[in-house]
């Protein structure tokens, strides 16, 4: 098999590449990234690897994505713009980036006979829809724009599946972390900031009280899904969208005092303002991905938190050690 990632240098693209680059059955590893926010340093152990190859390029040139996707056989997609508060700042790019771009590489993929795509889909889409667990077919409307861009990829696999039987999954991620996890610029994610904060003995900043929870999910178990759905050879997993969490659901509060205990620091937080187009609370039901794709996820939130802290000191220590 020969597989696209886009998006390969990112957070959760390069955790999946490195699993790939595994696989017996994968012969090629073709990873496209424009590092707007994905990084070299996260790939450049693949390089001395014969089946890693790198482009590039970015999602919104067609005729890049034509290129890229020529010889593919699946594709995983997971180039985007994350970032709530950054879609509210600049809508006009998450649009472009998201939704076109995105559209550039379901396109191509028909054009150039790639069998299936599997692309990031995200539970921001749930929106204000108030019912807890989350179950998929049961969404509200969007509190951001980088929601509506989500709904849309959504929208646009299943018409590209009706209309050119071009097969697609879509991943519902549930806050994902871990290693290679970003914790610099304005729109880092909660995790790798608290971790960076905590190791540091810097208090870290809750916006709101506290108590806005999420079902916090390790970047293994976003591999694994990523995996089962580019692989399945169920036909009934096929053309459909999951939630790809943990299950279980952790308030900001509970993570903090997770990570203070864990690093056996005595810190408190500072409260901020609660952020614009945040949804409350996020918890999913797994039991549909359970079923057609076979996903359990293998990383408790617990685990998870414990080795993406043990990540982040390694990577600190390092900067301090260079810098001296």
């Amino acid at each position: 098999m020969k597989v696209l990632v886009t998006g390969g240098a990112g957070f959760i693209g390069s955790n999946l590449v490195e699993s790939l680059l595994k696989e017996e059955h994968v012969s090629l590893v073709r990873v496209v990234d424009n590092f707007a926010t994905g990084s070299r340093a996260n790939i450049n152990e693949f390089g001395s690897d014969p089946k890693f190859e790198f482009i590039e390029a970015d999602i919104r040139d067609y005729d890049a994505c034509l290129k890229f996707c020529e010889g593919i056989d699946v594709i995983s997609h997971q180039a985007a713009l994350g970032s709530v508060p950054r879609s509210i700042k600049d809508p006009l790019t998450t649009n472009a980036v998201n939704i076109t771009g995105t559209l550039n590489v379901f396109t191509a993929a028909k054009e150039q006979g790639v069998k299936r795509v599997v692309f990031a889909a995200s539970s921001s889409t749930y929106g204000d829809h108030p019912g807890l667990p989350k179950v998929e077919h049961l969404i509200g409307n969007p509190l951001s724009p980088y929601a509506v861009t989500k709904y849309v990829n959504e929208l646009y696999a299943r018409v590209y599946a009706d209309l050119y039987s071009l097969d697609y999954v879509g991943l519902r991620y549930f806050n994902i972390f871990g290693p290679k996890q970003n914790p610099m610029g304005p729109y880092a994610a909660v995790i790798p900031l608290f971790a960076e904060a905590v190791i540091k003995g810097e208090p870290p900043t809750i916006n709101g009280d506290g108590s806005y929870s999420r079902d916090f999910t390790f970047v293994a178990n976003a591999v694994l899904a990523n995996k089962l759905a580019l692989f399945s050879t169920n036909k009934e997993a096929l053309n459909q969208v999951y939630n790809i969490a943990c299950g279980e659901q952790t308030s900001l509060l509970q993570l903090f005092d997770f990570l203070v205990e864990e690093d056996g620091k005595d810190l408190r937080p500072i409260h901020g303002p609660e952020r614009r187009g945040d949804v409350k609370h996020s918890l999913a039901d797994i039991s549909k991905a359970a079923k057609l794709l076979g996903y359990q996820p293998l990383i408790t939130v617990s685990e998870g938190l414990k080795q993406t802290l043990a990540w982040y000191r390694r990577q600190i220590g390092s900067s301090v050690t260079e810098g001296k």
